[in-house]
């Protein structure tokens, strides 16, 4: 129970219980459910590695959201494991506050639906984790530090693994990347959505937003800009980066804007606001709306 039984230990920390329980999600908020939501989408890269671990990974645990009559409480669960159709298995790694229907160290099977986070400790490390970055950043800065110490592992601006396809934004900016990493500029072009870049840009300076043919040959140029971009410069490299998805702004029903942080083996930190359109074919990239250099 290592990584758990050193966060639950008694003593000083116990009287914090309340404000750093790893299991405790003080209420589901936006950026809560986002935490969740990330999880449950990037759940296949732990399941991978859960079966085949890679170097330095030796803790694997899962968090899953618990019901006994009207009470709900979201618990850890040790020793994971899935049954071929899926279905999750594993010992209560955390006491229950809330419900009374288990027990610490019970075995327990309970459907995917119901899963609300997954970490990995990989060196020291936290992979995933989504709820508790998320309890993390709303502590202040002082208290984030105590949080880091008490668990006894290090937290950095994470690594996020959004399967590479159009079903996401995420994973639109993720197909993106690989397709830079790998030099392929057909998938590259094919990540992008020019013909909404057009008429967007067109809308901006106020030169006939609702003109299609106008639209078609400003997608045009803008396509062939960013082909020519490439070609003489290179495809970004994005080989060693690690890169997480922090946050999703709903713009409507078929944009949104996605904050991604990229860590490069530098150190250095680097934030981008990354604006997405879902089309016909599922969502593409429009571009870059902020870039900050993070630290």
């Amino acid at each position: 129970m290592g990584f758990l039984s050193r966060f639950f230990r008694k003593g000083s920390l116990e009287k914090e219980k309340s404000r750093f329980s790893l299991g405790y999600i003080p209420k589901e908020d936006e950026q809560m459910n986002w935490a969740m939501e990330k999880a449950r989408l990037t759940l296949w890269y732990f399941e991978e590695h859960l079966k085949r671990p890679g170097p330095g990974q030796d803790y694997f645990s899962i968090k899953v959201k618990v019901k006994d009559q009207n009470l709900v409480e979201h618990l850890w669960l040790i020793a994971p494991d899935f049954d071929e159709e899926g279905n999750l298995y594993g010992k209560v790694g955390n006491e229950p506050i809330q419900v009374k229907n288990i027990e610490l160290g019970q075995r327990i099977g309970i459907g995917r639906s119901l899963i609300s986070d997954w970490m990995i400790v990989e060196q020291g490390m936290l992979l995933g984790g989504y709820t508790i970055r998320a309890i993390r950043d709303g502590l202040p800065k002082v208290e984030q530090q105590f949080f880091d110490e008490s668990i006894g592992i290090a937290i950095d601006a994470g690594a996020d693994h959004f399967f590479p396809d159009f079903n996401t934004p995420e994973g639109a900016i993720t197909t993106l990347e690989e397709a830079y990493k790998n030099d392929d500029l057909a998938s590259a072009v094919a990540c992008k959505d020019f013909h909404e870049e057009a008429r967007l840009l067109l809308a901006h300076m106020n030169l006939k937003p609702e003109d299609e043919d106008f639209i078609q040959e400003t997608s045009e140029a803008l396509e062939a800009a960013y082909i020519e971009s490439l070609i003489e410069c290179g495809m970004p490299d994005l080989s060693k980066v690690k890169r997480a998805f922090s946050k999703r702004e709903i713009i409507s029903k078929d944009s949104c804007i996605v904050t991604e942080v990229c860590t490069f083996p530098t150190g250095l930190v680097t934030e981008q606001r990354l604006l997405t359109f879902k089309t016909r074919e599922g969502w593409k990239v429009i571009g870059v709306v902020r870039e900050n250099i993070a630290s």
